[in-house]
């Protein structure tokens, strides 16, 4: 019979956190099934397992295992043997909704992805580190995931940086996109300023995938690419605004240093540099995504992190450039990062 010890400090003892932990990975699994199985865009107002099952072309048990366990952890909710969405699940699992997330799955549960979490972990804390997708040649199909899965992630944030360079006194008409993935920071600026060239650099099969997204946003006469990687490409000058959408937690904070620097020499007179990134505060650990996000990029990346404002402030210096504006953009969990 298991003992319940009271805690001052932390209410009632319980293994709960710990089970949840050791068996995450059995939830990423599920949700994983239900979006490829494209579960929440069938239930609609709500359907049986049955129903669910002949609409899927799957088995019946599996499909109610499956719910049953959605509904567990708050995905879906039953009644009656009907499934449901909850608002959250309809609002980014329902394909037919404008702020689908579905898509993030092919990369965020990818094999290789999980493989660098999965595989030694012990290993990656032991060396501050891992080489996780560093290794990868510039024509990896993980890249392509990744833009493609990362699209409907950032999607919102795209959206809610327009809106803010929307209200500036004068509008950019020159614009990069470094590590531009599935184009939608740039095209999203193109969208909100008829006048405005967008420029993006990333891989050769990624921008295929950017050209195509500008191509269905109506924008592609005023979107151009340029294969290779940001440190090393030569990409112009006389920019008005410079983007950095989710790219400098992938490395340390000289190397994001040394890129601003090429960034800043590219400007035009009165230019701006912005990202877009999770900023934890300085405590370390909160809020809780972007808090969390160091431990992602330990597992990905060789020294990468989510910087604090105070270390965003450090990087900006070593650049040569005053300082940085952080603000949030609710209700995502990154922030706009504006350096001045």
């Amino acid at each position: 019979m298991e003992t319940i010890v009271e805690d001052a400090h932390a209410g009632v003892v319980s293994p709960e956190l710990v089970v949840d932990a050791l068996f995450a990975c059995r939830k990423t699994a599920a949700i994983r099934a239900a979006i490829e199985l494209d579960l929440f865009t069938h239930i609609g107002e709500g359907k049986s397992a049955a129903q669910l099952a002949a609409a899927i072309s799957a088995s019946e048990r599996g499909v109610r295992i499956l719910c049953d366990y959605l509904v567990v952890h708050g995905f879906l909710t039953k009644d009656s043997g009907q499934y449901r969405m909850t608002p959250s699940t309809r609002m980014f699992l329902d394909r037919n909704s404008p702020a689908y997330m579905g898509a993030a799955v092919e990369f965020t549960a990818a094999p290789e992805i999980l493989d660098n979490f999965l595989r030694d972990p012990a290993a990656v804390v032991r060396n501050g580190g891992s080489a996780g997708l560093a290794n990868m040649s510039p024509d990896n199909p993980v890249w392509v995931k990744f833009a493609r899965g990362m699209g409907s992630f950032t999607g919102l944030s795209a959206k809610i940086l327009a809106d803010e360079i929307s209200g500036w006194t004068k509008p950019p008409q020159k614009v990069l996109d470094i590590a531009a993935g599935p184009g939608v920071f740039g095209i999203e600026i193109a969208k909100a300023f008829p006048s405005a060239e967008i420029v993006a650099v990333d891989w050769a099969a990624v921008l295929e995938l950017s050209k195509q997204n500008a191509e269905k946003a109506g924008v592609a006469n005023r979107y151009r690419t340029i294969t290779g990687s940001a440190f090393d490409v030569e990409w112009g000058t006389s920019y008005d605004l410079v983007l950095l959408p989710n790219f400098l937690h992938h490395f340390d904070l000289p190397t994001c240093a040394q890129l601003l620097r090429k960034i800043r020499a590219s400007l035009a007179e009165d230019g701006r540099i912005v990202a877009v990134d999770f900023v934890p505060n300085e405590d370390g650990v909160s809020p809780p995504f972007p808090a969390a996000f160091s431990w992602e990029m330990l597992a990905g990346t060789p020294a990468g992190q989510a910087y604090s404002q105070r270390e965003l402030t450090e990087m900006a210096r070593l650049a040569g450039l005053t300082g940085v504006m952080v603000k949030p953009m609710p209700p995502t969990p990154a922030s706009l990062i504006l350096f001045e």
